[in-house]
């Protein structure tokens, strides 16, 4: 197993001989206006440069989108995926609007989804506290992790835009990963809070999951994320869990 972490959510994850792109946000560096009513929103997103040659990004055998939120699935992602990519999508209402973008080789996640002998699995999240979800519940949606499965390879759990909640914590007892990718940029809406994970929660899921080696992901990138890798580092660090946590960098590789 390799993981790229390519910019934000987005990542390529080589699994089983199986290369795929997840949430792939592909803009040039301030090509959209901040998110409106979250922190930071005066900011341009992204906040920077993919440092991934677009040619690698797009050299995959699939593409999963957890959600379509505008920074796990942009315009220029749109624009630039080959229309005949195979793209697996959450449920019926966001494939269908994957579709209406032009793309024809769509397939929804399931609880027993088979890829080339890869067994993908659609789990449960929450982007957002109950609090958040009464108030922005329309704008915050739906949205899921996989986790991966195949007899060579490491059990591989992408928990997607989620705090820690009852959700992650059946997903980690019931799949028992060996490897947890968490997105952890502690993206911040004001008066409610954070709406994917800060380092409390990657506190959390180490103690939740002591058998997991945790790889921190969607930091640095989007006008909201107030966790920075630093603060991250040294969080892991004073706690003595560096031994199983990485923050890699944009660019950066990891592997099992």
């Amino acid at each position: 197993m390799k993981i790229t972490q390519v910019r934000n959510a987005t990542l390529i994850i080589e699994y089983a001989g199986k290369k795929l792109l997840v949430d792939p946000f592909l803009a040039e560096k301030g090509a959209y206006p901040g998110f409106e009513g979250t922190a930071n929103s005066h900011l341009r997103n992204p906040l920077v440069d993919l440092t991934v040659p677009m040619n690698e990004i797009l050299d995959v055998d699939a593409v999963i989108v957890t959600h379509l939120h505008p920074d796990h699935w942009d315009e220029a992602a749109k624009n630039l995926v080959p229309k005949d990519m195979l793209i697996f999508a959450q449920n019926e209402d966001d494939a269908a609007a994957i579709q209406a973008a032009g793309f024809g080789n769509i397939r929804g996640l399931t609880e027993n989804t088979e890829f080339n002998g890869i067994t993908l699995i659609k789990t449960p999240g929450q982007h957002g506290t109950d609090q958040a979800y009464a108030v922005i519940g329309e704008i915050l949606g739906n949205v899921c992790g996989v986790v991966f499965k195949h007899p060579d390879e490491k059990t591989l759990y992408l928990a997607g835009d989620t705090i820690w909640n009852g959700y992650v914590e059946k997903n980690l007892r019931s799949y028992q990963p060996d490897v947890v990718i968490l997105n952890c940029g502690d993206a911040q809406i004001p008066g409610l809070g954070s709406i994917i994970m800060g380092k409390e929660d990657v506190r959390k899921v180490y103690n939740a999951a002591p058998q997991a080696t945790l790889v921190a992901s969607h930091m640095e990138a989007v006008n909201h994320s107030m966790l920075s890798r630093q603060e991250l580092r040294e969080f892991i660090a004073e706690k003595a869990m560096t031994r199983r946590v990485l923050v890699p960098e944009d660019g950066e590789t990891v592997r099992f």
